[in-house]
């Protein structure tokens, strides 16, 4: 079994002296009125609906905001919308906007801006291509109404609204949706709790907010995840990316810097002794690791070829190269669905269980006609989950014998590499590991790499249709029951057709100090919380 300390550069920080921590020199102008978080990776791409990476969503959700916010347990509420009216059984649903959001420069939030920034999401996110199959139109009433005219009633259209996903449906000015859904957005007008200081971001170094003095939060509800008022309680917020884990911790503990978003389980057994600082899991529901397939291109385009790697995956391998051997902070017999989630279910996983066998994966690619042909994986060295991920998976790929190309990078360039649908002899991949957060995968309706819809597919771009035929079917099934019974189908579908593995899913755990409360669980949120 590969052990975590055997994989991640990161081991080294365990030499960290609580006592005498090295000193990380960040310059801190109104010093309690900063917010000075370690994130999980670098922001590279700006544009939540260009890229499903985690880092996005979460500077978006600083910038921006939805017409409906989803709260803990997967209720959504209004945001910048006032109401939702139902007409003619359902398909005619008009939304009106609160009176008082307004954009970053000045500019209200109108309808005009909200439709085409939800056509724009409609290309991209699977929620919104499910969304946008139900749509006969979408039009401008006026300033503060636009209506959906439906084929069928919709009747998660509020949940799609509000999603949480990596792709959420923020809303941005018009001049910005009109931008080709293919096209990275660079420009960080929002209407969110946060601005974005362009003139302060040094990628690869420092991301800086600042708080929105004009932000109207909704007046109704409590704060939950993206639900009820979001207060932004500090002037500033400053992303600090800092890759060295030794070094992030020295600074969490000399208080230069407030949260260390994502530490690894070396660093936070260190971290734990002291008292000034609290090891907690950011969100209540573990997060999902996947093992990601190109399907366009050999040898992954034959499932035999992916089937045979199953029978090597010990998903206890791939959980404690990323939490540590402790199996309290990770879960095996792990499927499609976020386990605690409704959803979730153990059906047709028995070729993830039982004794693990490199030979026997062996013997299944020499019968699936694997004749060395070249493969390639991609991934990070920067970040924690998908680099211990991408560390297993190198040595499993080796072990059962295939032509195996290794590339590493920083995570920003995977994120962007991994669009490539090229071969793998013109610069192309084959296979790609990430983690997922709780809500993601908590039913088919943001779930990314259950799609099976080919080239409007995440990265992998699978093309199944029966996995596509009980998705649609799911989202007209009113019962929960019965939406049970076609996951379990669903989940049937994935381990024979394999568009991905599941890996396992782990308590994502965060380090920040004990003066910060008021902390909203699920993410790196930073409205509300304060310095007490």
């Amino acid at each position: 079994m590969i052990r975590r300390r055997d994989l991640l550069a990161a081991a080294g920080a365990a030499g960290v002296s609580l006592g005498a921590p090295a000193r990380f020199a960040i310059a801190q102008p109104a010093r309690e009125r900063v917010l000075r978080l370690v994130p999980q990776a670098n922001l590279t791409s700006l544009d939540p609906v260009w890229t499903t990476a985690n880092i996005t969503r979460n500077h978006a959700y600083m910038i921006h905001d939805t017409l409906y916010g989803m709260d803990g347990n997967f209720t959504p509420h209004p945001q910048l919308a006032e109401g939702m009216l139902e007409e003619d059984e359902g398909r005619s649903v008009t939304v009106t906007l609160r009176d008082g959001p307004r954009f970053h420069d000045g500019e209200k939030v109108r309808a005009q801006d909200a439709v085409p920034s939800l056509q724009r999401w409609m290309k991209r996110s699977p929620m919104g291509q499910k969304l946008a199959m139900f749509v006969d139109e979408l039009v401008v009433l006026d300033d503060r109404r636009f209506r959906f005219r439906l084929k069928q009633r919709f009747p998660m259209l509020k949940a799609a609204l509000a999603q949480v996903s990596n792709s959420p449906p923020f809303i941005v000015p018009e001049r910005l949706a009109q931008t080709d859904a293919f096209t990275q957005i660079r420009d960080t007008t929002g209407c969110g709790p946060f601005r974005f200081k362009a003139d302060e971001f040094n990628s690869g170094s420092m991301v800086v907010y600042e708080r929105n003095a004009n932000y109207s939060p909704t007046p109704v509800g409590q704060p939950s995840l993206t639900a009820g008022p979001k207060r932004p309680k500090f002037d500033r917020v400053e992303w600090h990316i800092i890759t060295d884990a030794s070094t992030a911790a020295a600074a969490l503990q000399t208080g230069e810097i407030d949260w260390f978003e994502q530490p690894p389980p070396e660093i936070q057994e260190l971290l734990a002794r002291s008292r000034q600082l609290a090891i907690e899991p950011i969100d209540p529901l573990p997060l999902m690791a996947v093992l990601r397939f190109n399907h366009l291109h050999a040898p992954f385009n034959n499932k035999k070829v992916r089937q045979a790697l199953l029978p090597a995956i010990s998903q206890a391998d791939f959980m404690s190269a990323i939490v540590g051997p402790d199996p309290s902070l990770f879960f095996e017999n792990v499927g499609v669905f976020t386990p605690g989630a409704p959803m979730a279910t153990e059906v047709a996983l028995e070729p993830l269980r039982g004794e693990r066998s490199v030979d026997r994966a062996k013997a299944l690619l020499r019968e699936a006609g694997y004749t060395n042909q070249p493969m390639r994986l991609i991934g990070p060295t920067d970040i924690l989950a998908p680099t211990a991920l991408t560390q297993v998976a190198a040595d499993l790929v080796r072990r059962v014998g295939m032509n195996a190309d290794i590339a590493l990078s920083d995570w920003g360039t995977v994120v962007q590499r991994r669009t490539s649908r090229e071969a793998v002899e013109q610069g192309g991949w084959s296979m790609v590991l990430t983690s997922f957060s709780s809500f993601d995968f908590a039913d088919p309706s943001a779930h990314f790499p259950l799609r099976g819809n080919g080239a409007g597919a995440w990265v992998g771009w699978p093309d199944m249709p029966r996995l596509e035929e009980l998705r649609d079917r799911w989202f007209l099934e009113p019962d929960q029951a019965a939406q049970k019974k076609l996951c379990e189908e669903m989940q049937r579908v994935v381990m024979d057709e394999l568009p991905y593995i599941p890996v396992g899913a782990y308590k994502g755990m965060t380090a920040i100090n004990k003066n910060l409360k008021g902390r909203v669980p699920g993410f790196a949120i930073m409205w509300n919380i304060e310095r007490v």
